[in-house]
């Protein structure tokens, strides 16, 4: 059995976080993404927290797992020639470079498409192309200040913040992946390639916006935007007698048996609460409700009461309570690998499957530039010719 893009040849020319998202995303189900790297390496293999050796940070190594890392310095005529190669072969190009430098190094859509017309060129941008933000350098702080997700932060809190993790690059690296299963899906039924740019600020503010337009989803607006539920201050963990607990009773089931187990009966009855429409437009209500009911049990006691009633519950995991959560134990979500340099690795687990199977030569993240000879020979380079890239350092 092997994963559902076997068969597929990425070239991977993208760094730090949402371009690896997204080749991790394809190499995981299956496809062999060639990572190619500056000489130095992903930036990431440095600038993260976290590491044995230089080079091989555990960010990086969690972003980077099942690829094969080549080293070529682009600037040299011969090593760009060899990238050209690579790319002749592949059925994938996935580049988060700023769109005028790539078009610069001959490596934009148009150019390649001479090359190989049967390629899928993706670019991962920070903007789209026509505004004026377009090929303007940015990291996931930028995309989320501008698209609106630290300002929901600053409705709910009084103060805008960053979501602590990179966010804007997790969800448009993943949005780049699906667009890239799309096109190839296209390309079995025409034979044709086709560009394709996933721009990180609209791709975030759709999301925010999807979420939060609401009520000036109208012409002229009904009501002001944001979702109160999501906005409230208790849409949050709320402190039980020892620690938190999250619940979130939303049908008029999972309400009355919440309000019976807090001892609130009276309040099935209210107006406020008596359907899921009231609940909704007196949110801020209905959370004090739960955030005053849920203090007289531990929380272990309330998960287990609400299991019974199936109400939605669950206990609060801290990112340390992640590595020993049972459901994740049960699933077996964390496993352990034994790296040639770094040793004993916690990784996780793909967390979708496929009856059809998935790929099962999991590989480790690579060395810096661990497979440029084995890369270069299956490109057709004799192993001379490798040699001589190797020595003038077009390629390492």
């Amino acid at each position: 059995m092997s994963g559902p893009l076997d068969g597929v040849r990425v070239v991977d020319l993208t760094t730090v976080v949402v371009g690896p998202i997204c080749t991790r995303t394809l190499a995981d189900y299956g496809a062999d993404v060639i990572k190619v790297e500056a000489p130095g390496g992903d930036l990431l293999r440095t600038m993260a927290e976290g590491s044995r050796n230089p080079g091989m940070s555990g960010k990086f190594i969690n972003f980077n797992r099942n690829k094969r890392s080549i080293v070529l310095d682009l600037k040299k005529s011969d090593g760009h020639a060899a990238l050209l190669r690579l790319i002749a072969r592949a059925d994938v190009f996935v580049s988060n470079v700023r769109p005028e430098a790539l078009a610069r190094a001959g490596l934009d859509h148009a150019s390649l498409a001479k090359l190989n017309p049967r390629l899928i060129h993706c670019s991962i941008l920070a903007f789209g192309r026509g505004g004026r933000y377009y090929n303007r350098p940015a990291y996931d702080p930028i995309v989320q200040s501008l698209s609106g997700v630290a300002g929901t932060i600053a409705r709910a809190t009084g103060e805008p913040r960053f979501v602590p993790m990179v966010m804007s690059d997790h969800t448009s690296g993943l949005i780049a992946a699906q667009c890239i299963g799309f096109a190839l899906y296209r390309r079995e039924k025409t034979g044709k390639g086709e560009a394709i740019d996933v721009p990180m600020l609209e791709n975030m503010a759709s999301f925010v916006s999807s979420e939060h337009l609401g009520a000036a989803t109208f012409d002229p607006p009904v009501g002001p935007t944001g979702d109160g539920r999501l906005l409230s201050p208790n849409y949050r963990p709320l402190p039980t007698k020892d620690g938190y607990v999250t619940v979130r009773p939303n049908t008029n089931a999972q309400t009355h048996a919440f309000l019976d187990a807090i001892g609130r009966p009276e309040l099935k009855t209210d107006p406020r609460f008596d359907s899921a429409a009231a609940r909704t437009k007196n949110a801020a209500a209905y959370f004090e409700v739960q955030r005053e009911g849920l203090t007289s049990k531990t929380t272990d006691e309330w998960v287990e009461l609400f299991d019974r009633l199936d109400v939605p519950a669950a206990r609060y995991n801290s990112i340390d309570d992640l590595l020993t959560d049972p459901h994740l134990e049960d699933v077996g979500f964390f496993k352990t690998e034994e790296h040639p340099s770094e040793g004993r690795l916690r990784r996780t687990k793909l967390a979708n499957s496929f009856s059809g199977g998935a790929r099962e030569d999991e590989t480790h993240a690579p060395r810096t530039g661990e497979h440029t000879r084995e890369v270069l020979a299956e490109a057709g380079y004799s192993a001379p010719e490798i040699d001589a890239l190797l020595a003038a350092r077009a390629a390492q």
